[in-house]
């Protein structure tokens, strides 16, 4: 559908811009307006970050290169602000396009994904003579996978139970571990298979950002609130018990990662408790 002739019939433009922190870049079209088939090489080096190109004209090849000792299993994951237009969002290699956010899609806020081994993001402005008041804006962040085929926030994700060396794991490494019950769940209307699971928790373990509200007590205790996001065929609703949720922040939410009934849970910690092969240690009174 992009055939690899698009790249060579654009000038390359040799004035890459860099952020003074490496991980953000902020540009814009007027400065090669007369040139609007130019195209503006980027280099960004951080596991998060943003762009924003205000009056977007030709494009720019954003090429996300991690100061990390391997960036295999890594996924690039892209939310647009909901004020971004002007330009759509695609996946380029060796002058293939494949494309990842149209403006619509843009508009409406859905976050994709992509492999770095796929290629760099390439941005390319809307034909249109009327330039102003289009900015093209987006936030960035490097998630690592397992396994090649593992895709973050894919609808399609399996919804399959962790091992136990994976739970036990998760327990350390998550983003977040908490213990509740589902209070209730609302479908995403700009996403289509995710869910919003509201929960209510007796339990907050560990969690990197306050994604989840205290309503009183203390050391980790009393009543929070929060939401999981989660695929729709996961099945998330209310009434199905205690569970202890694991998972990442992304861009702000928690995903949900590994989410056993707590009384397995618990079981599982116990006996790894006797052993002495747990990774990591938590108050399960």
């Amino acid at each position: 559908m992009f055939l690899f002739i698009l790249l060579s019939a654009l000038v390359l433009c040799g004035c890459a811009q860099y952020s003074s922190d490496q991980c953000s870049w902020t540009g814009s079209g007027l400065t090669h307006e007369s040139h609007a088939r130019d195209v503006e090489q980027v280099y960004l080096r951080c596991a998060e970050g943003s762009l924003e190109w205000l009056y977007p004209t030709g494009a720019v090849i954003v090429n996300l290169r991690p100061n990390l000792p391997s960036s295999a299993h890594l996924h690039a994951c892209v939310k647009p602000r909901r004020d971004s237009r002007g330009a759509t969002l695609y996946v380029e290699r060796a002058g293939e396009l494949r494309l990842l956010l149209s403006e619509e899609e843009q508009a409406a806020g859905l976050v994709r994904c992509f492999g770095l081994q796929e290629g760099a993001l390439f941005v390319e402005a809307s034909a249109r003579r009327d330039i102003s008041r289009r900015i093209t804006a987006f936030q960035y962040q490097l998630i690592s996978t397992q396994t090649p085929g593992d895709e973050p926030y894919s609808p399609a994700a399996p919804c399959r139970p962790c091992a136990d060396d994976e739970l036990l794991m998760a327990l350390c490494t998550s983003d977040f571990a908490v213990r509740g019950s589902i209070h209730h769940v609302e479908e995403e209307e700009e996403d289509e298979g995710q869910a919003s699971v509201v929960v209510s928790l007796s339990h907050v373990y560990r969690q990197k950002s306050r994604v989840f509200v205290s309503g009183g007590g203390g050391r980790g205790r009393g009543r929070w609130t929060g939401r999981v996001k989660m695929p729709q065929r996961c099945g998330p609703r209310a009434g199905q018990g205690e569970f202890l949720f694991t998972g990442a922040v992304r861009f702000g939410e928690a995903w949900l990662g590994c989410a056993p009934l707590y009384k397995d849970f618990f079981r599982l910690y116990r006996s790894a408790q006797a052993a002495g092969t747990n990774p990591c240690h938590i108050d399960t009174d």
